[in-house]
């Protein structure tokens, strides 16, 4: 199933999405920048993408490290999964963060995050005064791996 999700470019050498593979979940979003940028160990960077989206309502966008680049250098979302709205029309931008000990350089039109455009259900949240039972209860965290 393809869902059509309008691109604008808004930056000159911004790249659009691609999917590595025929079935890939994420599309691999680039970096948009005029030279390398270096984000020293700790340290966050918005790295934009040069794109705006229109993702189509009851859908959005959720912005994913790529394992590579999270594995082998330590460069991942620093929000851990980005989320963007199906009514944001603004640049598309990735909260890079340096979990490494060493400085890293982004290098432009570099992969780095992917975007999964998915559904989702919105929520009609209602007051109770009591919730059903279950097995579990009010067990918090690590409480089903006892």
């Amino acid at each position: 199933m393809k869902q059509n999700v309008p691109i604008k470019i808004l930056r000159e050498g911004a790249t659009l999405p691609t999917y590595g593979t025929e079935f890939s979940a994420g599309a691999d979003l680039y970096a948009c920048l005029d030279a390398p940028v270096k984000i020293d160990a700790g340290k966050t960077f918005l790295v934009p993408t040069g794109l705006a989206l229109a993702i189509p309502e009851g859908f959005a966008g959720l912005i994913y490290a790529r394992s590579g680049l999270a594995t082998k250098r330590g460069l991942a979302p620093a929000n851990k999964v980005g989320v963007i709205d199906s009514d944001y029309r603004g640049e598309l931008f990735v909260s890079l963060h340096n979990h490494s000990d060493v400085s890293q350089e982004i290098a432009p039109g570099e992969r780095i995050a992917q975007m999964i455009i998915t559904p989702y259900i919105a929520a009609e949240f209602t007051v109770t005064e009591e919730l059903s039972e279950t097995v579990r209860g009010a067990g918090g965290f690590g409480s089903t791996g006892k």
